[in-house]
């Protein structure tokens, strides 16, 4: 992928027949790549693949998430890696490690400043930020929490954490922010399960809903703790509704192995949706193919990944397609819904934050 393709392409544009012809051949080349590049990703091809010609997307074969646990997979040399993502893991597990060159890194931000300015525009915004500051000295190493704030960031300015280290909420810095921007659009960012805790359970009643009615919210992961209080997606936004008047609300998925390429819920018709920069499958615990409208463990492609072979990917989540070209929100692309992670899965990334 080239600067051009980045830079000139809508990102929910081509129907189907184009992107599957685009996107297969993509896929095909960053295969090959990896094969030639990454002698552990040649190894299991050699293991794994099968000489039959590839129709389709579903019969280039797929790594699961939990290699990256257990492997330093690279497809560049070592002295050309200038970031390392790192999933937050849990307790007693390993953590994923995902090896960036410079071409890599800055391929990610194109691609997520392309997908976030459909929903925000091209003017940065201010933006508050539900978390704590995240500063590290290494700015090579990223845990997976601290990577998703700072790529965020790059849509805001006047950046505002407003959580001090006691994860409480610093009502000075957030007075100061709302009194500067509550009557214009500004951008809010965090973890839903933080969200939830600070913005629903904690904020004082005190703060009139004017304060945050033209806030865009963006937030992703941490939806395993709500799952545990019985809160979906539709009652969160209600609560959000009923306490602070913001409507504009937008959850996201993605994986910090597939950094960039990420899914955003679409206000108009609450489905993610893939970019021409991704594409999803949808398997069953055999892991054969399952038609649109049935659940089973999602399968994440993306033409992001050229420094490590992460580029298709098995999941350890339960999702389902819902249809592709047709939604009514009129975005081209295959819209999906996520329903969390498989039973018997270790937790991973942020996705418990």
């Amino acid at each position: 992928m080239n600067k051009k393709e980045l830079s000139n392409i809508f990102p929910y544009k081509l129907n189907k027949k184009d992107k599957e012809f685009y996107f297969k051949k993509k896929i095909n080349m960053l295969t090959d790549f990896h094969k030639k590049n990454c002698k552990e990703y040649n190894k299991i091809l050699l293991a794994t693949e099968s000489k039959k010609l590839k129709k389709n997307l579903s019969d280039y074969i797929f790594l699961p998430a939990k290699i990256f646990k257990n492997f330093d997979l690279k497809s560049v040399p070592k002295n050309k890696i200038v970031k390392t993502l790192v999933s937050s893991g849990t307790t007693g597990n390993l953590p994923s490690k995902i090896y960036l060159d410079k071409e890599n890194a800055n391929n990610q931000i194109q691609v997520l400043n392309k997908i976030m300015s459909t929903l925000l525009g091209k003017c940065r915004l201010p933006m508050m930020i539900i978390d704590q500051d995240p500063k590290t000295e290494d700015r090579s190493v990223f845990n997976a929490k601290s990577a998703a704030i700072y790529g965020f960031s790059i849509f805001g300015k006047d950046h505002t954490y407003i959580l001090n280290k006691s994860n409480e909420i610093n009502y000075e810095l957030l007075n100061n922010f709302v009194k500067k921007y509550n009557t214009k659009k500004f951008l809010i960012f965090g973890f839903t399960n933080m969200i939830y805790e600070t913005l629903i359970k904690k904020l004082s009643k005190n703060f009139a809903k004017y304060n945050f009615k033209n806030g865009i919210l963006l937030h992703g992961g941490g939806w395993k703790k709500l799952e545990s209080k019985k809160i979906s997606n539709v009652t969160f936004k209600k609560k959000l509704f009923d306490k602070l008047a913001i409507e504009n609300v937008h959850n996201y998925y993605g994986l910090v192995e597939q950094t960039g390429s990420i899914f955003v819920e679409s206000k108009k018709c609450g489905y993610f949706h893939t970019s021409i920069f991704s594409d999803i499958l949808i398997r069953d615990e055999k892991f054969n193919l399952v038609k649109n409208g049935k659940r089973g463990l999602i399968q994440l492609l993306s033409l992001l990944p050229t420094s490590y072979p992460g580029h298709n990917i098995l999941t350890e989540d339960i999702g389902e397609i819902v249809g592709e070209d047709n939604c009514k929100c009129g975005l081209n692309g295959k819209y999906f819904l996520v329903y969390g992670r498989a039973k018997n899965t270790e937790l991973r990334g942020c996705s418990d934050v």
